[in-house]
């Protein structure tokens, strides 16, 4: 039988371009060829070779090994045809069915959820971001317990911590739950922390502003342009996974605070968003959210809603938003504007962070919108 790795990566380390058979089934989904190039690009970034991409439609997944037994032997050729090691499933597939696609095809086996979970594993820098993350791929993995979690030992020592007559895979568990555990207590000494300063913020009257948006949309590129900040900016997927607080500053005394968050994706891991509680933190306090999409896409009205759906998830969909359309410089007929609703109230700008086109516009409909900060600087000058 197919043993599951110890590791708890989805992809190979030690190569750089690793072979891998993406599976993406149609269950007469509108959103099909969308949610198809968002995978494609969620793999790019890992820096996986794509050989080849599985497609078939089913009205209802199989419960056995959620695509049917013909296309499993499908899925099985192309591994021997091009030595492959990992099949990837663009959808969320149960611990059993994970198990006898494994044992069926003999080759490591991912769901979306692990997927997405190695991603962010890969891009977090700051010690929380690796807590936030490790404890989120623990919460996944724990439903997939097999063999092999006895590395979880080195946390504690491992000596003198089996019970008598315990099984190895009820040790494995016990270890599993005391390092969940552990990590969860350490993220709230962070979220007690990052509550004092929000708290301290409050206490000044000093507005904090919330990018959001879906991954990719040039949320780092404007936080770095508005606030002359060094935030990693790149053009893939979840470039940013570290919330980043700056003052802006928009008199010559008067600031609030922009927070630049993580970029959303469709079906975002529950256990993800549960992890980064504390990071999230910062949009659900917010004053005000700008909602950063790319104006060009076709698609833009779709992650528009997606976005929405994870900020009723995080309960912050009653936070004021103002839609700001980035990328017009790949676009020949947008220039930088504002529009407004029948109240006269600015509802969207139209700007590009990579060349600074409307952010002047940007500035102003943040003095617009928050004119308690023009009153204070007033009455002090």
């Amino acid at each position: 039988m197919f043993d599951r790795p110890d590791s708890n990566a989805a992809f190979d380390e030690s190569s750089e371009k690793e072979a891998v058979v993406l599976v993406h089934l149609n269950f007469n989904d509108p959103d099909f060829a969308e949610a198809e190039q968002e995978f494609i690009e969620l793999v790019n970034s890992t820096g996986a070779d794509i050989s080849v991409i599985v497609h078939g439609k089913r009205h209802r997944p199989d419960p056995k090994y959620f695509a049917g037994t013909g296309k499993v032997e499908e899925i099985r050729e192309h591994i021997l045809a091009n030595n492959v090691a990992l099949v990837l499933f663009n959808h969320e597939l149960s611990p059993s069915q994970e198990r006898n696609l494994e044992h069926k095809l003999q080759c490591r086996v991912i769901g979306r959820t692990g997927l997405i979970l190695d991603i962010f594993a890969r891009r977090a820098r700051s010690h929380e971001g690796k807590l936030q993350v490790e404890l989120a791929q623990l919460k996944h993995m724990s439903t997939r317990l097999v063999r092999g979690w006895t590395h979880l030992e080195r946390q504690k020592g491992g000596i003198g911590l089996r019970g008598p007559g315990e099984t190895q895979l009820e040790t494995d568990r016990r270890l599993l739950a005391q390092r969940i555990k552990s990590l969860k207590k350490r993220l709230d000494k962070v979220r007690s922390q990052r509550d004092q300063g929000r708290r301290s913020r409050q206490r000044g009257g000093v507005p904090v502003v919330s990018l959001v948006g879906y991954t990719n949309m040039g949320k780092s590129t404007l936080f770095n342009r508005m606030t002359s900040a060094d935030v990693y900016a790149d053009d893939r997927l979840f470039a940013t996974l570290d919330p980043t607080l700056r003052r802006l500053k928009l008199m010559d005394t008067q600031a609030l605070v922009l927070a630049d968050t993580v970029g959303f994706i469709r079906k975002l891991p529950h256990d993800l968003v549960e992890s980064f509680s504390s990071t999230l933190d910062e949009t659900r306090d917010a004053a005000l959210l700008l909602h950063i999409v790319e104006a060009g896409v076709s698609n833009r009205d779709d992650l528009i809603s997606h976005v929405d759906d994870v900020l009723r998830q995080i309960g912050a969909d009653e936070i004021p938003q103002l839609i700001v359309y980035n990328k017009i410089d790949k676009l020949e007929e947008l220039s930088p504007r504002i529009e407004r609703n029948q109240l006269g109230q600015i509802t969207r700008v139209w700007v590009s962070a990579q060349t600074g086109e409307g952010l002047d516009l940007l500035r102003l409909t943040l003095q617009e919108y928050f004119p308690e900060l023009q009153q204070e600087y007033q009455y002090k000058n």
